[in-house]
């Protein structure tokens, strides 16, 4: 037994990427939402997310003009 006080313990936390794909499913569901409602133009700009997404991009780390396709 040693004189040394125990350490501090944290659990990792590691980012599974659950994160991401409750967002892509929120945008999918937006996007087929404003289609149901006649809202075109909106739902064109959640389809960009989703599809910058489904390609691997990462809506944190990119440029927003680039995910929406200005």
């Amino acid at each position: 037994m040693s004189n040394q006080r125990a350490g501090k313990w944290k659990s990792a936390t590691l980012d599974n990427g659950s994160r991401d794909s409750s967002l892509y499913t929120f945008f999918q569901k937006a996007q087929q939402a404003l289609e149901t409602k006649g809202e075109e133009d909106a739902a064109f700009y959640f389809e960009q997310v989703v599809e910058h997404m489904k390609q691997g991009g990462s809506i944190f780390d990119d440029k927003v003009e680039r995910v929406l396709g200005l």
